[in-house]
């Protein structure tokens, strides 16, 4: 018996650091379509971003990040110490994962592709006109304290998690705090130049490549299946299949949902929108793709599809929110959606897989708001979490070293001025048609 549990806690390692190196290579898909999305003369700076995030948030969250998020505490955060710094001490401080029998540096391999993922929402939302340096710092602080304590308040079993609330792998946790986070730089940041007119009227600032954003997509929506089936924390057939067609399920109607959105307001099938829409229905996804139905699934991601075109719209031409990605709809709108949906479509289980903390039934299944009172809760808390410290970390970022590039700099593009090269060296002209 003693020799079966060693082969199963063997493969259920295998099975998360595997899933870990899915997640891992989303930083290539955020990386294409982040860089896809902007201007071909902010390309270097744009993919600057995206690798070197990564350095800074694996490394405060080694240091201190995983202390805060999973050590023994209180309900809002884990006390840090000599002896938890660094991942140092024995397992037996980190109280929230004692019963989880996968070493401590698998749990925490994998817990880091999702610290880089949450930071790296924010580098799409204040692109073309953030200094380099400011947003690596405000990463940094991100990887710190802002993601890990809201993630002890559920993960780290804190008091949102004794409520009751639940988030499967990160509708909240991940996407909605990076959205939020994102939302308050952009607030802070002001729009790009050229992007509005006197009479406040917009102006559509493309992307220099569509094949970018294509490819970041395809590889963004592979990586989803580690960043879903990954949080099994462990390999059980019946429930990482299910996990599996669930994700897939709510992709494909977010790209559907975004797809007839797009053709009812522009009467063109809007392919940028269409990808968007893709992103939307798994984020909405990762709230709850093992405690739903398969129809429900569908219907989730449909809904997030259609909410993230009408959002994106709604900020740039009504909010003058400038989102050059549309980061704050996919990871903030689509997270808060898939958020309250587990509370609408959570199912009765008849399952009880280790590892897997199951609601109770939502609203369409029981007639309780209960778990759906549960869940507005959480996205309320974590979402002015998120948000008032990312605004008063951007707030001090600017009136000290500054965030904004100069507006010559900003109209010569950000791989010039901050980085000093150009992502295509030798082509003449680029089709830009705004400064």
């Amino acid at each position: 018996m003693e020799n079966i549990q060693q082969i199963k806690n063997v493969i259920d390692t295998m099975w998360v650091l595997s899933m870990g190196l899915l997640v891992f290579f989303m930083n290539a898909g955020f990386a294409m379509l982040e860089t896809g999305f902007c201007r071909a003369k902010n390309a270097v700076n744009m993919l600057s971003k995206t690798i070197v995030v990564f350095f800074v948030s694996t490394l405060a969250f080694w240091i201190v990040g995983f202390a805060f998020m999973f050590s023994e505490g209180n309900q809002f955060f884990g006390f840090v110490s000599i002896s938890n710094l660094f991942l140092c001490g024995r397992e037996e401080i980190y109280s929230s994962l004692r019963n989880i029998h996968l070493p401590l540096e698998a749990i925490f391999f994998f817990q880091v592709m999702f610290v880089g993922t949450t930071a790296t929402i924010v580098s799409g939302a204040v692109a073309e006109r953030a200094k380099f340096l400011s947003y690596l710092i405000f990463s940094v602080l991100m990887a710190t304290i802002i993601y890990p304590v809201s993630g002890h308040w559920i993960l780290g079993k804190g008091f949102l998690y004794a409520l009751g609330v639940r988030d499967f792998a990160g509708s909240l946790m991940v996407h909605t705090v990076g959205g939020m986070a994102a939302l308050a730089g952009v607030i802070i940041l002001g729009p790009r130049v050229g992007k509005y007119n006197r009479d406040l009227s917009s102006n559509a600032i493309l992307g220099h490549s569509i094949p970018m954003i294509s490819l970041g997509g395809f590889i963004l929506w592979l990586g989803w299946f580690g960043f879903n089936l990954g949080c099994t924390l462990g390999f059980s057939p019946q429930l990482c299949s299910h996990i599996a067609i669930c994700t897939n399920a709510s992709a494909i109607m977010g790209g559907l949902g975004a797809l007839l959105v797009s053709y009812v307001v522009s009467k063109k099938p809007d392919l940028s929108m269409i990808v968007n829409g893709v992103l939307g229905g798994l984020v909405a996804s990762t709230a709850s793709c093992p405690y739903v139905h398969l129809v429900s699934a569908h219907i989730i991601g449909f809904i997030a599809g259609c909410l993230v075109v009408l959002s994106i719209l709604y900020m740039e031409k009504v909010l003058r929110i400038d989102d050059p990605v549309g980061a704050i709809s996919v990871h903030a709108v689509g997270g808060i959606w898939g958020m309250l949906a587990l509370g609408l479509f959570s199912a009765p289980t008849q399952y009880n897989y280790p590892n897997i903390s199951y609601p109770t039934p939502g609203l369409f299944f029981s007639g309780s708001c209960d778990q759906l009172f549960c869940q507005l809760i959480g996205v309320l808390c974590v979402s002015l979490w998120s948000f008032t410290a990312s605004f008063w970390i951007w707030a001090i970022l600017k009136y000290t070293i500054g965030i904004r590039v100069s507006q010559k700099a900003e109209v010569d593009g950000l791989d010039i001025g901050e980085h000093g090269m150009e992502a295509y060296p030798g082509f003449i002209g680029s089709g830009e048609s705004i400064i």
